[in-house]
C-alpha cells in the first residue's frame, strides 16, 4: 500500500466525518456543543465510548506491550471493571442530580472556587497531556509510512492531523462526538478482527489453533503474584486499574461529558455497565492480536521497525499490515482502524478542553449571550493551537512505551482530582477553600518524589500505577487538616 493510497484513504475517511458533521452540526448552538441536547441514545453512547477508551494507544501500544509484559495488562483492566461500576452507581448520580456542563462544577458546590478551579486545572493538564500522548502515537505512524516518503516534516503532519479534526467538531461539538465515535468504534473493531484472521491464515492456522498452540502460551500469562514488589504485581495493577478508571473516566470531563448527553441517569448508568463489559473482552483480543504479531514477526524475521535509531514495539503492528504482504485489506483496514482510534479520542479531547475552558475558567455561562458562541470557538481554535505544541514537544522527550507513559502521568496529574471527590462525597466536611493549592501541590510533589525513590532503598519494591490512589490519599489526608472544625 503505497503512501498515496493511504492518503487518498484518510480523504475518505474524513469525508465520512464531515458528512456527520454537517448533519449534526446544523443547530451550531453552545447547548447542542456542550451537551447535545441530552437527546443521546444509551446504546449509541456506550459503542461510541469503546472507541474513545481504547483510542490509538490501545489499538498500537498494547500489541506492542506484549513482547516485554505479556497479558499483565489484562490485570489492569480487571480494574477497571471495578471501577466503571463506582463511576456508574457513585458520580453519575451526583452529576445528574447537580445538572452540571462540567462535572467540576460539583466541586464549587461543595467546597467553594478554590478547589473548582483546582479540579478544573487537574483535569485540564490531564487531558491535553492524554490526548497529546494519543495524538502522537497516530503522527508517528503516519510521518513513518507516508509522510516520510514525501519528506514532509513531523510538525506538518501534526498540524494537519488537528486542522482535520477541528473542522468537524468546530460546530457540533460533543453531538457530532456521540455519532462519529460510533462510525470510528466500527471501524477500529473490524480492523482487529481482520487483521488477527488473516494474519492466522497467513501462519496456516484456524483462530481455534493459534488459542491452543505452544507459541501463544509464551506470551499469554495473565497473572503476576510471585513478586509483590515487582511492578506488574497482580494487587497493584488491579488497584491501579480500578482508580486509573474512577479518575480518567469518573472525573474526566472528556468521558462524562458523553455520559452526560444521555436523557436521564438510567440510560448513562445502562451505557456504562454494558460499555465496561465490553471493553474487558475487547481488551482481551487487543493482546491476542499482540501475541500473534510477534509469533509472526518471529516467523517471517521480521525486525522490529526503528525511531530515531531506536527499537519501537508500538510501531511493530503498521509494519506488519502495511509492509508484510498481508493483502491490500488488512492494509486498508489497518489504515482505517487506526484513524478511527486514534481520532475517536483526540476529537472528544479536543471538545472536552473547550468545554471545560469556557465554563471552568471563562465562566461563559455568565457572559452575554450574543459573545458564548464566539468564545466558545475562539477556544477551540487555541485548544488544537495547544494540542499542536504539545505533541510535536513529545517527539523529543518521550522515550517509553506510549500507554506506560499515559498511565504513569495519569498517577500524578489525576491524584487531587481524586482525593477532592473522595473528600466530597465521603466525608460531610467543609474545607478551607484558599488552602486547596497548597495541598494538591504538595500532594503531586510527594507522589513524584516517591516514583523517582530506586526500588533498592525500598527493599526491591518497584513502584507502579498504585502510586495514583496514595497520591488521592495524600490530598484527602490535607484536606482533612484544613477542614472546618465546627462543620
Amino acid at each position: 500500500m503505497t503512501a498515496s493510497h493511504i492518503l487518498l484513504l484518510i480523504g475518505g475517511y474524513f469525508f465520512l466525518l464531515l458528512l456527520i458533521s454537517y448533519f449534526t452540526g446544523k443547530n451550531d448552538s453552545n447547548a447542542d456543543f456542550f451537551k447535545a441536547g441530552k437527546q443521546s441514545p444509551w446504546y449509541l453512547v456506550a459503542f461510541g465510548m469503546i472507541g474513545a477508551s481504547l483510542s490509538g494507544v490501545t489499538f498500537i501500544s498494547v500489541p506492542g506491550w506484549v513482547e516485554s509484559s505479556q497479558f499483565s495488562y489484562m490485570q489492569v483492566v480487571f480494574g477497571y471493571l471495578v471501577g466503571y461500576f463506582v463511576v456508574a452507581f457513585i458520580l453519575l448520580p451526583i452529576y445528574y442530580r447537580s445538572n452540571v456542563t462540567s462535572i467540576y462544577e460539583y466541586l464549587k458546590e461543595r467546597f467553594g472556587n478554590v478547589s473548582y478551579k483546582i479540579g478544573a486545572l487537574s483535569f485540564f493538564v490531564s487531558r491535553v497531556l492524554g490526548a497529546s500522548f494519543r495524538l502522537f502515537l497516530v503522527a508517528i505512524v503516519l510521518q513513518q509510512f507516508v509522510f516520510d516518503a514525501w519528506n514532509v516534516p513531523f510538525e506538518v503532519t501534526v498540524v494537519l492531523s488537528i486542522l482535520l479534526i477541528w473542522i468537524y467538531t468546530f460546530r457540533g461539538g460533543i453531538k457530532t462526538i456521540v455519532w462519529t465515535d460510533t462510525l470510528q468504534t466500527l471501524f477500529m473493531l473490524l480492523s482487529v478482527g481482520l487483521s488477527i484472521y488473516f494474519i492466522n491464515a497467513k501462519l496456516g492456522w484456524s483462530f481455534t489453533e493459534y488459542i491452543n498452540s505452544e507459541e501463544l502460551k509464551e506470551y499469554s500469562q495473565v497473572l503476576f503474584t510471585d513478586d509483590f514488589f515487582a511492578k506488574n504485581h497482580f494487587i497493584k495493577s488491579f488497584l491501579g486499574g480500578m482508580f486509573i478508571t474512577i479518575c480518567m473516566t469518573g472525573l474526566d470531563q472528556d468521558m462524562m461529558q458523553k455520559n452526560l448527553t444521555c436523557k436521564n441517569l438510567k440510560d448513562a448508568q445502562k451505557n456504562m455497565v454494558s460499555f465496561s463489559l465490553i471493553l474487558i473482552v475487547v481488551n482481551f483480543v487487543f493482546l491476542l492480536l499482540g501475541a500473534l504479531l510477534f509469533i509472526f514477526a518471529a516467523k517471517f524475521d521480521i525486525a522490529t521497525p526503528l525511531m530515531d535509531g531506536e527499537p519501537k514495539s508500538d510501531l511493530l503492528f503498521p509494519e506488519i499490515a502495511l509492509n508484510s504482504g498481508l493483502g491490500i485489506t488488512v492494509a486498508v483496514t489497518f489504515m482505517l482502524g487506526l484513524i478511527a482510534a486514534a481520532y475517536s479520542s483526540a476529537d472528544s479531547a479536543l471538545t472536552s478542553l473547550t468545554t471545560s475552558f469556557c465554563v471552568d475558567f471563562l465562566g461563559i455561562e455568565k457572559k452575554p449571550a450574543n459573545l458564548q458562541k464566539t468564545i466558545r470557538k475562539k477556544t477551540h481554535v487555541w485548544m488544537s493551537v495547544l494540542l499542536i505544541l504539545m505533541v510535536i514537544l513529545f517527539k523529543y522527550v518521550l522515550d517509553r512505551n506510549v500507554i506506560d507513559g499515559l498511565l504513569t502521568v495519569a498517577t500524578f496529574t489525576y491524584g487531587p482530582l481524586l482525593g477532592l471527590f473522595a473528600f466530597g462525597i465521603f466525608t460531610p466536611y467543609k474545607i478551607k477553600d484558599n488552602y486547596v493549592w497548597i495541598v494538591a501541590g504538595a500532594a503531586v510533589l510527594m507522589a513524584i518524589g516517591i516514583s523517582n525513590i530506586p526500588p533498592v532503598y525500598l527493599g526491591g519494591y518497584a513502584v507502579g500505577y498504585e502510586l495514583l490512589p496514595v497520591n488521592g490519599l495524600f490530598t484527602f489526608f490535607g484536606l482533612y487538616l484544613i477542614r472546618k472544625k465546627h462543620d
